[in-house]
């Protein structure tokens, strides 16, 4: 009898703690991946879409802005980049002209309501300077700060990659740090590789800060994707690797985790459709581009996370 009895407490033991285990795994929010993107050139602003796997992807807001864009001569809103900051909040900043000297900055709290934009003249003190593309931000967590870098032209320098060829671009990356988006650091150059290059993006992983890159260079033709390490956010950035893109023109590189998968997004412009690469150690990488499935039109965006009830708001927002 008595072994009986302890037989049962035991089993009891046992259904009550997998219950338990059952209850807070159940609890657990499941993520949702957001892609951040703009269509056209950019004239309505925010697009943003869903997914719950990585891989296929849904519009939110049937497709509709969700927010005009006011800065500007051209009031453009390309290539947003949304973060979530240290302090809880979305921070997006993006392109707001073709030749303007600016980028544009808001955060919200829900993706839905946001702050007033604000224009940010990150090469005012460049007289010469021809634009400011495609504008990223990396939060530090060791100091608390965020780092926003871009491309742009400054006529004159690196002679050496200077062509005619596709408006005489020459592109190098620049950034300025912040801690609140009030106030800036001066400009300064992040990283010169030795060719033209756009369209960076950077995230820590492990103990290295990697740097996914478009090689912009014409003569001879590269247009494909790279990466660059660094030990610190700021730098210096190592010498860029061989392509890890294929036979094809790519740009916009947006970097998220599936699983132990990391997927590498982009956007392959000259065949105005997405493309994607997998990896599971950064350095061997596969082409899924024919496992992806993406909102119609959708331009160089990029993917972060949100939990399901930050879903359930976007998902009946107007």
């Amino acid at each position: 009898m008595l072994l009986y009895n302890n037989l049962f407490r035991i089993i009891t033991l046992s259904l009550i703690l997998f219950n338990g285990l059952h209850v807070l795994a159940g609890n657990r929010e499941e993520e949702i991946y957001i892609f951040a993107y703009f269509k056209g050139n950019g004239e309505d602003g925010l697009h943003l879409a869903y997914s719950k796997d990585g891989y296929n992807w849904n519009a939110l807001k049937n497709d509709e802005s969700f927010l005009q864009p006011k800065l500007s001569k051209d009031k453009l809103m390309r290539d947003p980049c949304i973060i979530r900051g240290g302090d809880g909040l979305f921070h997006m900043v993006w392109t707001v002209s073709w030749t303007d000297k600016g980028i544009g900055y808001a955060s919200s709290k829900d993706l839905i309501n946001w702050s007033e934009q604000q224009y940010i003249p990150v090469m005012r003190t460049e007289e010469g300077a021809r634009n400011c593309w495609a504008p990223e931000i990396t939060y530090d967590p060791n100091s608390k700060s965020y780092m926003i870098y871009w491309a742009t032209t400054i006529p004159g320098k690196f002679p050496e990659t200077q062509i005619e060829a596709e408006n005489a671009y020459n592109h190098r990356m620049y950034c300025v740090y912040t801690k609140d988006f009030k106030t800036y650091s001066d400009t300064r150059l992040l990283y010169d590789p030795g060719f033209n290059v756009i369209d960076a993006t950077i995230a820590k992983i492990n103990d290295k800060w990697i740097m996914f890159l478009k090689d912009e260079t014409k003569e001879p033709v590269e247009k494909n994707l790279k990466i660059a390490y660094a030990d610190q956010l700021q730098g210096p950035y190592s010498k860029a690797s061989k392509p890890i893109t294929g036979n094809y023109w790519a740009e916009g590189p947006t970097l998220t985790k599936v699983g132990a998968t990391w997927l590498l997004y982009f956007d392959k412009y000259t065949e105005h459709h997405y493309g994607a690469i997998a990896s599971t150690d950064l350095e061997n990488w596969k082409d899924v581009s024919d496992r992806i499935n993406m909102p119609n039109g959708i331009r160089h965006g990029t993917i972060f996370k949100i939990t399901q009830k930050e879903l359930q708001k976007l998902l009946i927002a107007k």
